[in-house]
């Protein structure tokens, strides 16, 4: 008798377990992290999953470049509920095709617009946002202290006083700044930087669209500015045949003072003798004071195709991830900053804690760098104009012409 009542308590137990299971709803999530990050978002998942019971979250992983050759097709057939990606012009194009789902009311309903402030222009397209960042981290500019110590100088606030700073390097033989153009990007670092400080967001952003002329004076003002970096040779010499780590050792052995170099370089800084004393940070000086300071931040995000199947679920986890306590978590995995302000960031990193309060306080928006926010054709003709320009300033107007026919053949 007791065998039949405990018999039928298992199979009761089994029925409810498979009732329990049948009503979990599935959210497919295709995504392309690295390992570190991705047993991060594996956390983050378990504790959604924790707080939503009746919500599985299945996470396929792909590798990055597959990815980006697949997110094309599974976007137009069999799409997942949620997908990573980028913000700003990158995912222009598949919000422009309608392939990426409106989420302006997960920022409204959670005031996402407060608390990711920072992003919040480059997830902005038409007025709407189009899905949520969880990731990014600083540019700026990387210096030795020992060799300010060395030459007497004083950091600068403005690019006069950068580029009076520069004099004194070049007097003791120290390369005012150094940069590795060799794979051509960390020379478009330099080039937004100079134009945002020159011209502001708003105008970069409609450069890198295609919607300004490369010849447009405004453009002009913006290398007359980089002149003065350029001409008097006050960057490393043989950039074009370095690759970004042989800079970062000039800066480490105090042969070079500047860098212009995204936060992921402090690991190769350190790894190279370099320590919390000796290395240092600095927003990258104001040239135009009437344009309101943007930065530089690679953002890294996650969408909701259109042909999503459980979006209210799929909305459910963008919500969660955009929390403080979400981002902190992940972030601190990843070693990259969080975009909610009240997250939480390594106390004892100085530079993860500069570029969280540099990119939480930034009024004049967050560029993506040019090789984001430009399509890629663009990106390529356009970095070997910036890097020929470091090299032969006086070729200024032929890259401009240059880049100017490209403009008009690749956004037609």
């Amino acid at each position: 008798m007791r065998s039949l009542f405990t018999l039928a308590i298992s199979a009761t137990a089994v029925i409810a377990a498979t009732a329990g299971f049948a009503q979990q709803r599935v959210v497919k999530y295709y995504a392309d992290y690295d390992p570190a990050p991705l047993a991060a978002m594996q956390e983050i998942i378990a504790d959604f999953e924790a707080a939503n019971p009746d919500i599985k979250i299945e996470l396929q992983n792909f590798d990055h470049e597959g990815y980006k050759t697949s997110i094309r097709n599974f976007l137009s057939a069999e799409a997942p509920d949620l997908a990573n990606w980028y913000a700003g012009n990158r995912m222009a194009p598949f919000v422009n095709s309608g392939q990426f789902m409106d989420v302006s009311d997960v920022w409204e309903a959670h005031g996402l617009k407060d608390s990711l402030a920072s992003a919040l222009p480059s997830m902005t397209i038409d007025g709407k946002q189009w899905g949520v960042p969880y990731t990014y981290y600083q540019w700026g500019i990387y210096f030795n202290r020992t060799a300010y110590e060395q030459v007497g100088a004083e950091i600068p606030a403005t690019w006069d006083e950068f580029i009076a700073n520069c004099a004194l390097f070049q007097e003791a033989g120290i390369d005012c700044v150094t940069t590795g153009t060799k794979a051509l990007w960390p020379g478009a670092g330099i080039f937004d930087y100079m134009n945002l400080r020159t011209n502001g967001y708003e105008f970069h952003m409609d450069l890198a669209n295609g919607k300004v002329e490369w010849t447009d004076d405004r453009v002009r003002a913006t290398f007359a500015e980089w002149a003065k970096l350029v001409e008097p040779g006050y960057i490393t010499q043989n950039h074009a045949a370095l690759d970004w780590q042989d800079a970062a050792a000039l800066l480490v052995q105090g042969k070079a003072a500047n860098y212009v170099m995204g936060n992921f370089a402090v690991a190769v800084f350190k790894e190279g003798g370099m320590t919390n004393d000796t290395l240092g940070f600095l927003p990258f000086p104001t040239i135009n004071p009437d344009v309101p300071r943007a930065e530089e931040a690679p953002t890294d995000t996650v969408h909701i195709p259109s042909g999503a199947v459980n979006v209210d679920d799929a909305k459910t986890f963008l919500a969660y991830l955009a929390t403080a306590g979400a981002q902190t978590k992940i972030n601190a995995a990843m070693g990259q900053l969080p975009i909610n302000k009240d997250s939480e960031v390594a106390k004892d990193d100085p530079f993860i804690a500069a570029g969280f309060e540099l990119l939480s306080t930034t009024p004049g928006g967050i560029a993506q760098f040019f090789d984001r926010d430009a399509p890629a054709e663009m990106a390529k003709i356009g970095m070997e104009g910036f890097q020929q320009f470091m090299v032969q300033p006086d070729q200024l107007d032929n890259i401009l012409e240059r880049l100017e026919k490209a403009r008009q053949r690749i956004y037609k």
